[in-house]
């Protein structure tokens, strides 16, 4: 069966109902609270546009196949432009649904969002959990250990050379060459730089003195488009090292992160356990589900360089025929199912019980 998507990179989104391993949502009334039933039964007919975070690719490939498989009348298009451009879209009205590794901003909060009825607005919907894995392609170098100052020096242009002494001081036994380093950082508006940002910016702050932002803060390095963009960037050179999603890490070398007194391998069970610790920001809607990381744990099971991806959506949209489709993909992709999917395709790590019922019940609030 042939599936029209346009995609290449997406996000992880959330739920109304959980349902069945191949069963998806369908239906859903545009009354606050409804829910959706059996793929089954599917009458949605119509298309969704959505705009953002080029980090969760793998996971909306599956989700969107999935979907699509499940109500043959229902196209999703998603354009992996990067979080910034996603949410700028979204807020235009180019498309209906963003995806982005961060939330939205207060500013941004204060816009006039095209596509939701008047005097309304969007909210967060955390989906999608991924460690942002710091990727490497050093010759003769197969394991490194970096901590945060390290890092931060790296990617600020104070480290330039791979024997520099702060990174033997860390690889005692590894046998660094003196090749330049070139560091990648994206060179679009990117979720994932933000994150990065934070993570530096409180673990290494007298380093990291730019305040966390979509937007590389230095001119050292070089740029490139999407997570595709960086690790081909630093798979196609010598002496590179980047960041990105560890969904597309591939056969790179991933550096090992200095927790408290370890030093931490990534993964999706240390990525859900910060997300699990950490708060959610103050002052927000009800239904607006942003998470404040914690990025300074010391505890050697958690793995603090994570990124939650949220899918924005109106709280009540202009047309109800777009929140049926919105609240309906949002339910499976948050469903158990969904979750599942994600963690099978791309590695990530699933909503805990707890996060996945916030969710859950802000979609049921769509309309």
């Amino acid at each position: 069966m042939d599936i029209p998507v346009k995609f290449s990179r997406f996000g992880r989104v959330a739920v109304v109902a959980a349902v069945a391993a191949v069963a998806l949502t369908s239906c859903a009334a545009n009354e606050g609270g409804a829910t959706a039933t059996s793929a089954a039964a599917s009458d949605l007919k119509g298309s969704l546009a959505g705009s953002g975070a080029s980090s969760q690719g793998s996971a909306q490939e599956a989700w969107v196949a999935a979907f699509q498989t499940a109500n043959p009348d229902v196209t999703i298009n998603y354009s992996p432009d990067g979080s910034g451009a996603g949410r700028k879209a979204f807020i235009a009205g180019g498309v209906q649904f963003a995806g982005s590794d961060s939330a939205l901003s207060d500013e941004e909060l204060t816009s006039t969002f095209a596509a939701c009825a008047a005097d309304t607005k969007a909210i967060d919907l955390p989906v999608y959990i991924s460690p942002i894995a710091v990727i490497f392609n050093v010759e003769g170098v197969d394991e490194l250990n970096l901590d945060a100052s390290t890092i931060a020096k790296i990617f600020a242009g104070q480290i330039t050379s791979w024997d520099d002494p702060a990174i033997v001081a860390l690889n005692p036994d590894a046998k660094l060459p003196s090749t330049a380093i070139t560091a990648v950082h994206r060179s679009d508006d990117s979720g994932t730089t933000k994150n990065f940002a934070d993570y530096l910016g409180k673990n290494a702050p007298d380093v990291w003195t730019a305040e966390p932002a979509d937007t590389f803060p230095f001119q050292s390095g070089e740029g490139a488009k999407g997570t595709s963009g960086v690790v081909d960037t630093v798979k196609g050179g010598t002496g590179t090292i980047g960041y990105a999603d560890a969904s597309k890490a591939g056969d790179l070398g991933v550096a090992k992160i200095k927790v408290g007194e370890e030093f931490v391998e990534y993964s999706a069970e240390g990525a859900a356990a910060v997300v699990e610790g950490s708060p959610l920001v103050e002052g927000r809607e009800a239904n607006d589900i942003a998470i404040k990381l914690d990025r300074e744990t010391t505890d050697a099971t958690h793995y603090p360089i994570v990124l939650v991806s949220y899918l924005i959506a109106c709280q009540e949209y202009a047309d109800p025929k777009v929140a049926d489709l919105v609240k309906a993909y949002a339910g499976y992709i948050a469903s158990d199912a969904g979750q599942e999917e994600a963690a099978k395709s791309a590695g990530a790590a699933p909503l805990s019980a707890d996060l996945a019922k916030k969710v859950q019940d802000a979609i049921a609030t769509i309309k």
